[in-house]
């Protein structure tokens, strides 16, 4: 469900019960999506999922991939 900011405000508690127990609520300022409001157990899970950079990195395969680059000898510039 969509909120205006402006009603999201007014109604927080109602906004944190639907996010609580109809899942995530989107708030939005001047028309556009601003904020979304979830569940804390939610978010919990969400960062559970969720590897780290340094742990993709790490885990990325790098056989067969060509990490070289040509050198760049800069360009020519006409005055």
């Amino acid at each position: 469900m969509e909120w205006q900011l402006q009603t999201a405000k007014a109604k927080f508690s109602q906004l944190v019960q639907k996010a609580t127990e109809e899942g995530p609520q989107i708030v939005t300022r001047r028309g556009k999506p601003a904020v979304v409001v979830i569940a804390a157990d939610e978010f919990d899970r969400m960062k559970e999922r969720r590897p780290s950079l340094k742990e993709l990195l790490l885990e990325c395969p790098l056989e067969g991939v060509d990490l070289e680059r040509p050198r760049d000898h800069g360009r020519d510039i006409e005055f």
